[in-house]
């Protein structure tokens, strides 16, 4: 018996860490969000511009940045026009012989 339920145990542990894999590589797979999902995201009083207090992660690390006529908003229009963020360099990946 207890055999038995530890086997399902292994089981399920191995098929929730095999989905959560899956769901990590699709996720990276993506690239980013577009203009239209960030908005939606971050635009919570969906007044059509976003804010300091609305941004979040490297939108708001970089607001002055993108927000070009500082006016304390950023536009959809000075979103499509942000430099893009660095992406992080992937390490190489070795093949083991």
């Amino acid at each position: 018996m207890k055999k038995s339920i530890l086997t399902i145990l292994i089981v399920a542990l191995g098929v929730l860490t095999t989905s959560g894999q899956e769901n990590r590589e699709n996720e990276k797979r993506q690239g980013p969000p577009s203009i239209k999902k960030i908005f939606k995201d971050l635009d919570t009083n969906e007044d059509g511009k976003i804010s300091l207090k609305e941004a979040k992660g490297p939108l708001k690390q970089d607001f002055k940045k993108i927000d070009t006529n500082k006016d304390g908003f950023i536009s959809k229009e000075e979103l499509k026009k942000a430099p893009k963020p660095k992406r992080p360099e992937r390490p190489e990946r070795r093949e083991d012989n």
